[in-house]
Order: structure tokens, then C-alpha cells, then sequence
């Protein structure tokens, strides 16, 4: 008798999308409800595994880069609030600049302080920005592709996770970026809300999208 051989089932890849805790007298945080509505799905193939990070410099690009290590990632993405935008803004760019205006959910207020002392000055992010936008407008999203994430904890783990990527051994490329998005409805009264729904599914059309410009060489 022959026995056949059977080849090992190949593993699912992995896309990592976090969000954070809630800071700055806010109750929740929409980026990490939204991570969790896609907690487990599947998308192109690829299944999404869901974490929070605390809005704590240091504290969250350790974890981040913990979770990146344990779940061998072929996507990082990671989102944060951005209260005040109306839109879902693709990051372009992260700078190398910790300069906190509130302090964060530890008490610590850096000012002037570099996110990766010995790193460049910018990143840009390695998602397609330009046709993730493209496909969130041709379904009636609203979106924009923004050009600073800013200087508080989303800035400093949006660089934080670029400059380990550029790090990494060529023979295991993964794409990175950063998502901001707006408050959810009952968070505000004023401009600049998105219900979590929509919210959603931005996030699985973008996502969608980038998978299906495929990795880097």
C-alpha cells in the first residue's frame, strides 16, 4: 500500500488591525470598536486579527511590535480617532516627532522628542493610499488622504511601526500604515462624526483594496 503524502495545511494569512483605548476624557474610542466589528473576519483570503493598544507613548509601539512578532503579519494596520474629521483619512506620512498637546492616558507629555532618536526624519506608509481613496469615494465614502498624522500616540506608532518594517529581512515582506477616523455620532453633536457601520465597512473596502494590489516584491 502507497500512503499518500499529504502536504501541511498553509497557514492563513494575517492581517493585524489595532485600535486604542479611549483618552482625553472620551468614554470610547471608535477605532477600536471598529477593529473589533472585524475581529476574525476574512477578506481576500487574509483573516484579520483584532488588538488594542493604550494610548501610552513607549507602552503601545512596545505591544504593537509584540503582536507583529507573534502573528507574523503580512498587513499591519493601524487606526486612531482624529476628533474633528469629518472623513476617513488614509495617513501618508510619519514623522519622527513626539510632541504631545494633551498628556496621554499614563500622564507623560513629551515635547520635541524624536519617536526613534537615530531614525530619519519621515516614512511614508507602504498601503496604497492613493486607490484605497479611490475605492472608498466609488462606494460613497467619505474619505481623504491625509498628510500628518499628527504628534501624539497615533504618529508615534504609526513611524514606530514603518521603522521596524523597514527593518525587517527582505524574504518576509508585510505592508504598513496608518488610519484615522472620525467620532462615532453620539460621541459629538458637531461636524465630523461617522456612524460605526460605515466605519466598518471603509475599512474592509480599503482593506480589500490593498490586498488586491498584492505585496511588495
Amino acid at each position: 500500500m502507497v500512503l499518500a503524502h499529504h502536504q501541511p495545511a498553509r497557514a492563513i494569512p494575517t492581517i493585524l488591525l489595532t485600535g486604542f483605548d479611549a483618552f482625553g476624557g472620551d468614554s470610547v474610542n471608535p477605532s477600536w470598536q471598529v477593529a473589533q466589528a472585524l475581529q476574525g473576519k476574512r477578506i481576500s483570503g487574509h483573516r484579520v486579527v483584532a488588538a488594542q493598544l493604550p494610548t501610552v507613548f513607549g507602552e503601545s509601539l512596545a505591544l504593537l511590535l509584540r503582536l507583529v512578532e507573534q502573528h507574523q503579519p503580512a498587513w499591519v494596520v493601524c487606526t486612531g480617532l482624529a476628533g474633528g474629521r469629518n472623513a476617513v483619512s488614509l495617513e501618508r506620512i510619519a514623522i519622527n516627532l513626539a510632541d504631545a498637546r494633551i498628556p496621554d492616558n499614563a500622564g507623560a507629555q513629551p515635547k520635541d522628542e524624536p519617536v526613534v532618536p537615530s531614525g530619519p526624519a519621515a516614512y511614508f506608509s507602504s498601503l496604497p493610499v492613493r486607490a484605497m481613496l479611490e475605492a472608498l469615494e466609488g462606494e460613497g465614502i467619505a474619505a481623504e488622504i491625509s498628510q500628518t498624522a499628527g504628534t501624539f500616540v497615533c504618529n508615534h506608532v504609526f513611524y514606530g511601526l514603518m521603522h521596524h518594517l523597514a527593518g525587517q529581512p527582505g524574504n518576509k515582506p508585510c505592508r504598513g500604515g496608518f488610519i484615522h477616523l472620525p467620532y462615532l455620532p453620539e460621541q459629538s453633536e458637531a461636524r465630523g462624526t461617522m456612524p460605526l457601520q460605515t466605519m466598518a465597512r471603509a475599512l474592509q473596502v480599503a482593506l480589500r483594496c490593498a490586498l488586491s494590489e498584492g505585496l511588495p516584491d
